[in-house]
């Protein structure tokens, strides 16, 4: 076999391997025609110098993925249907607009709101719920676990939510799965594309995007300063309604009871009207007790929650929850039977102890004390800085809150400045659903706390004021 030969390097796969791509790739290039037959073991070995065995391994490779066969005192051959056609072939590389750059962020400070500090997280406690959970649930660890999440961790949740939040629900009516975002895509593929789903606006961007990728009529509805306008959502003929009112995304509003008892009654006028309550940061409230859920005023069961751990412990953890009524559970359990659990189990065990031993309330109560202290600082030394150029919207919940700022500069102006100072902030841009006139000679960003460090604020500040001005 001429064209076949072997590098003798000691860096070199071994001689085997060599063999056996170097008759792979002349049987795809064609160069070993079907049904040709290769040389014995014996001959080839003696052409290239090696043993047999080396041959026997390249052949019984070769023959086992299908690019030879063998008859029985005739030999090897080469296997009928093996070469590409290469009319029009293009060399295997990825195009120039899907390649990706690791991007350094040594050098940047972050103000973003989707970020959680990290710092304090008790890693060596959760280690021992891991180890806790490996030891107890190794039969379950083996085996694909219930869709729906295991039923000890729904009910260690059920039981959570039900004195945080004052959720009224059965363990068998949590469903758990990686983000809030597959949650709702489960739970809204199985409706008619027919309905109306209404959404805040300013607000959650994915959500909208998600929604209309879909399939569904979206339509953004404004707010008022109770929230999401009820008026808008009575005119709107949605039979899905999309709110934030624990703390209203992005603006941080806190919808009053005067309005949630109105959106109750707008759900039970028609057969088929629901709530998505998104309750995605309710454990962080300050200088008051936490504002129960529009869930546990519900007494027609028209409110789906959904609540998430990316806040509370990693943000890469990726565990989210949502609690359905029974009829859209049935609903759900009918057209759900091949969906898996796309959450890590060992992970799921895990936040069971975790909870259940008091780790979570006290990483909570930790970090609710800590994410204060540094909302108290950054909002004071941006008054100081900015002074009668800053307005905030100074609500003591979450990780985030508005800001407005003087300035003449665009959104847009205002995003690539923030990118040559490497300085990670959002502004309302990114969360207006539909197109809004901005307010004259102001702008308005969206502040997160969450993961910068308190002695970071003034060069963060800084940045921030060569950005706006």
């Amino acid at each position: 076999m001429d064209f076949l030969t072997l590098s003798y390097s000691s860096n070199n796969h071994f001689k085997y391997q060599q063999i056996y791509e170097g008759i792979k790739e002349n049987v795809l290039r064609g160069n070993l025609r079907a049904r040709e037959k290769l040389p014995s073991k014996r001959q080839l070995a003696k052409e290239l110098n090696v043993s047999i065995n080396t041959i026997a391994n390249a052949y019984d490779q070769l023959l086992a993925e299908g690019y030879i066969y063998t008859i029985e005192r005739k030999g090897y051959f080469v296997e009928s249907g093996t070469e590409f056609h290469t009319q029009g072939a293009t060399l295997n590389q990825l195009p120039a607009d899907l390649k990706e750059t690791d991007v350094n962020k040594e050098d940047w400070v972050s103000l973003s709101h989707m970020s959680a500090d990290i710092s304090l997280f008790p890693f060596k406690e959760w280690m021992k719920c891991e180890n806790k959970a490996v030891d107890n649930h190794k039969k379950e660890l083996s085996e694909l676990g219930h869709p729906q999440g295991p039923y000890k961790t729904r009910k260690t949740i059920s039981r959570m939510i039900a004195l945080s939040r004052g959720v009224v629900c059965e363990p068998e009516q949590i469903v758990i799965g990686a983000g809030s975002q597959l949650l709702i895509q489960q739970l809204m593929s199985i409706q008619d594309k027919k309905q109306i789903i209404a959404v805040e606006n300013p607000g959650y961007s994915r959500f909208y995007r998600l929604l209309n990728k879909m399939g569904f009529y979206v339509k953004p509805i404004e707010l008022d300063d109770k929230g999401i306008d009820i008026k808008e959502v009575a005119s709107s003929k949605a039979n899905y309604l999309f709110v934030t009112p624990s703390h209203q995304f992005p603006t941080g509003k806190i919808m009053p009871i005067s309005r949630r008892i109105e959106l109750l009654n707008w759900a039970v006028e028609e057969e088929g009207r629901y709530i998505v309550e998104d309750d995605y940061d309710s454990e962080f409230k300050y200088e008051s007790d936490s504002i129960p859920s529009l869930q546990s005023l519900d007494r027609n069961q028209r409110v789906i929650y959904t609540g998430t751990f990316s806040k509370t412990l990693l943000p890469g953890t990726r565990i989210s929850y949502m609690v359905l009524p029974p009829d859209l559970l049935r609903e759900y359990r009918k057209h759900a039977t091949d969906i898996m659990q796309f959450s890590n189990s060992l992970g799921l065990f895990t936040l069971h102890y975790f909870i259940e031993n008091g780790s979570y309330s006290r990483h909570i109560k930790r970090m609710n004390h800590h994410y204060e202290m540094k909302r108290r600082l950054l909002i004071d030394q941006l008054y100081s800085k900015f002074k009668q150029e800053v307005y905030i919207e100074d609500i003591p919940a979450g990780l985030h809150f508005l800001a407005r700022f003087k300035s003449d500069k665009t959104y847009e102006e205002v995003e690539t400045k923030a990118k040559e100072e490497k300085l990670e902030i959002y502004t309302m841009r990114r969360f207006m659903l539909k197109e809004k006139k901005r307010m004259n000679n102001w702008i308005e960003l969206v502040i997160g706390f969450a993961n910068i460090d308190e002695e970071e604020i003034p060069e963060a500040l800084d940045r921030l004021d060569r950005v706006i001005r």
